[in-house]
């Protein structure tokens, strides 16, 4: 059944908005050649795109032509403003943006827990209240459309709230309520941090040439978010990923439903990981599990062979000439751990791609992601590269605004039906 002219023309619409909005000003002739319009259909669209005001002339063309050089039109970016956050145990990021996204505003702030919920909430808050107005918008926040927020937990796929998980602070669910009540004309929306990453490493990282993969968050805790078929996977509770409950070999037991010390993610969580550089005699006392698994102070990222695998299995059987040195000997114990639960995700998804994410995947990098995969390929029969994120920790922050922004532009480009 052929689409009704209404329909056509928001498909249109918004397809016209998606390419101005990835590639930048764009003339009515480069939009015809690149939709597949035609030009009488192009130039009904840039008429009502532009009486709607979502687009406008911002210049002309170079191109040497007879008559006037063809206008450039560009989405109108002060239309509408969006705000980010990612919010962490300790600690609140955000950033402000125009609807293009071009950051006007950032900052971020340590979180005591200890002081209690209320200053936590009201510090995190005093935060996003200093970077609206540093981007100059009104101290309302009423220029402010949409808010996206990433945070560590479940979040409820019925209703889109956090839910009150064990381990985490209280203040992070007071947080969502305190922002809609602080900027009540704002659209606030709240996503699991990891999934978050996942998508921005899906848009402008290490998987944009992926419709399918798996994101492996490493940091101070463990998660896995999943992309099957180009569409993120929540799962029935919004638990998809929460592998650091994986029960694996090498732990000193098994987690429970409310502790997953004795899953996963004791085996690579940033504690975990400090411990396991300390037996290797790696780095200074006091570093981060992201500055050891970098190399900090390390002589030279060898990649050699150490005479025995952490978990037991053989080692790399490629040759190496030079003996290898104490960080690449806890590189490969690393890749040990983290490849046991890939390969679980592996046996179960076949994702064909997995991403080392949060602040431990690039910092290890290829050195990591090379030794994960090669213990991948003599653990499983399914084919599966192992890539190293791009954009690291700050892809939390990059996919609540990624999110934020498609909202706003969800609700802004649906077209009138005329």
């Amino acid at each position: 059944m052929p689409a009704s002219p209404s329909t056509a023309r928001a498909i249109n619409d918004r397809l016209a908005l998606s390419l101005l909005q990835q590639q930048g000003p764009l003339t009515a002739g480069q939009l015809k050649h690149l939709t597949g319009l035609s030009r009488p259909t192009v130039a009904d669209l840039v008429e009502r795109l532009t009486e709607s005001g979502l687009i406008t002339v911002v210049g002309e063309s170079g191109e040497q032509r007879r008559g006037p050089n063809a206008r450039l039109y560009g989405i109108v970016a002060d239309r509408a403003y969006l705000a980010a956050l990612d919010v962490r145990t300790e600690s609140v990021s955000v950033l402000v943006s125009d609807l293009v996204g071009r950051v006007l505003a950032e900052g971020s702030v340590p979180v005591a827990p200890e002081a209690g919920e209320a200053a936590a909430v009201e510090r995190a808050t005093e935060l996003v209240e200093r970077a609206v107005k540093e981007a100059g918008l009104s101290a309302d926040g009423g220029q402010l459309h949409t808010m996206g927020i990433g945070a560590p937990g479940l979040v409820d796929p019925a209703t889109g709230e956090l839910r009150d998980s064990a381990g985490l602070p209280a203040w992070h669910r007071r947080l969502v309520a305190a922002l809609q009540e602080r900027f009540p004309s704002a659209r606030v929306g709240v996503e699991n941090e990891t999934n978050l990453a996942a998508l921005a490493e899906q848009r402008e990282g290490a998987a944009r040439d992926r419709d399918t993969f798996v994101l492996l968050w490493l940091g101070d805790s463990c998660g896995a978010a999943v992309v099957l078929d180009g569409g993120l996977r929540r799962g029935a509770s919004g638990g998809t990923g929460e592998i650091g409950f994986l029960p694996v070999p090498g732990t000193t037991g098994l987690p429970t439903a409310t502790d997953c010390s004795g899953g996963y993610h004791s085996l690579v969580g940033a504690a975990a990981i400090v411990e396991l550089a300390r037996e290797f005699g790696v780095g200074p006392v006091g570093a981060t599990a992201a500055s050891l698994v970098a190399g900090v102070n390390a002589p030279q990222r060898g990649a050699g062979n150490c005479a025995t695998s952490h978990d037991g299995a053989a080692p790399d059987p490629r040759p190496d000439p030079a003996p290898p040195t104490a960080h690449a000997c806890f590189l490969d114990a690393l890749a040990d751990r983290v490849a046991v639960g890939v390969a679980a995700v592996v046996a179960v998804l076949d994702p064909g791609c997995v991403v080392l994410g949060g602040e431990i995947g690039p910092a290890g990098g290829a050195a990591l992601a090379t030794r994960v995969e090669a213990r991948l390929g003599r653990m499983s029969p399914l084919a599966t590269e192992v890539r190293a994120s791009t954009l690291g920790g700050a892809a939390v922050l990059r996919g609540a605004l990624l999110t934020a922004r498609d909202r706003a532009q969800d609700e802004l480009f649906a077209a009138p039906d005329r």
